[in-house]
């Protein structure tokens, strides 16, 4: 067992990654020629670069978790992204990071968990895995999500104006924005009813675009004929699309669970959009990063 404070670097054929542990988050994704593909951290658009959300997606009403006539205080996204993991595993295409109960989680969530994470690299994919575990006598409730910001432009030429999100399928449902960081009870026309986004600032003028149902499981991102990169999210049910305008990043985000919405106060158990995972068992949440030759159009 590998205990470190330093980043793990994984690398392939086609791309290179590194992980830290203060959050399992990767912080760096190259190509083979040494181009960065992920953002960079830079504070003054936001510090992220791809958190890992955990327990929580979005936020909850007033910050608080609410169990048994108690409240407990937890900020937007959880705490997952705050804390230090443990290094479990570390070969050259794979790492894996384990976090358990603290005194400071315990604070914020009074429930028995495990998660571990894993980045596997496999030629021109990058699989992240997270796997929370319910060692506890009653059932877990927990959402996991992911929050990957890319560059915007990517490193291939053509401007922001040049890129394009490629869906999968269609999308028909209605979406929803945050209203103080809590799912807006009004919905909005989905802009990828056509399959095709063409993402600029006025679409993140208020906020993220977050899509309560997603029928697509792979979302391209790039300019079409160049080099990009494909987004596979099988079995999560939401997404979240964010940027800031004028940002050069655009984050796409697979999620299992989203804010609680507008108006809204319940016990945290009853919170829409949670996995309820059984005593002993567990439940495993997956994206992937593909480096493509050419997106398509």
């Amino acid at each position: 067992m590998t205990m470190t404070g330093k980043s793990v670097g994984l690398s392939s054929s086609v791309l290179s990654a590194e992980i830290a542990p203060l959050g399992a988050e990767l912080v760096r994704l190259r190509d083979q020629e040494g181009r960065d593909l992920l953002w960079h951290g830079d504070p003054a658009f936001w510090a992220g670069r791809a958190p890992l959300l955990f327990p929580i997606v979005g936020r909850l009403p007033e910050d608080e978790l609410l169990h048994d006539g108690q409240r407990y205080g937890m900020k937007q996204h959880g705490f997952a992204r705050r804390s230090t993991f443990e290094v479990v595993e570390e070969e050259p295409a794979r790492a894996a990071f384990r976090l358990l109960p603290s005194a400071e989680t315990r604070a914020q969530y009074p429930f028995a968990f495990a998660l571990d994470v894993a980045y596997v690299l496999d030629g021109a994919t990058l699989t992240i895995t997270g796997t929370v575990r319910n060692p506890g006598s009653d059932s877990l409730p927990a959402s996991f999500g992911f929050h990957p910001a890319f560059l915007w432009p990517l490193p291939y030429g053509g401007s922001r104006a040049d890129h394009r999100l490629l869906f999968e399928t269609p999308e028909s449902e209605p979406v929803h924005r945050p209203v103080e960081g809590l799912l807006s009870a009004t919905t909005e026309a989905n802009p990828a009813a056509s399959g095709i986004i063409a993402p600029d600032d006025a679409l993140f003028e208020r906020d993220a675009v977050i899509f309560q149902t997603i029928r697509s499981q792979r979302i391209r991102f790039g300019v079409p004929g160049a080099p990009g990169l494909e987004i596979g999210f099988p079995g999560m049910p939401q997404l979240g699309l964010w940027s800031k305008p004028g940002a050069p990043f655009l984050c796409i985000e697979p999620w299992h669970g989203f804010a609680t919405p507008e108006n809204e106060v319940r016990p945290f158990v009853e919170k829409p959009g949670l996995a309820h995972i059984p005593p002993g068992g567990a439940q495993t949440f997956a994206m992937s990063i593909s480096w493509l030759p050419d997106t398509g159009g």
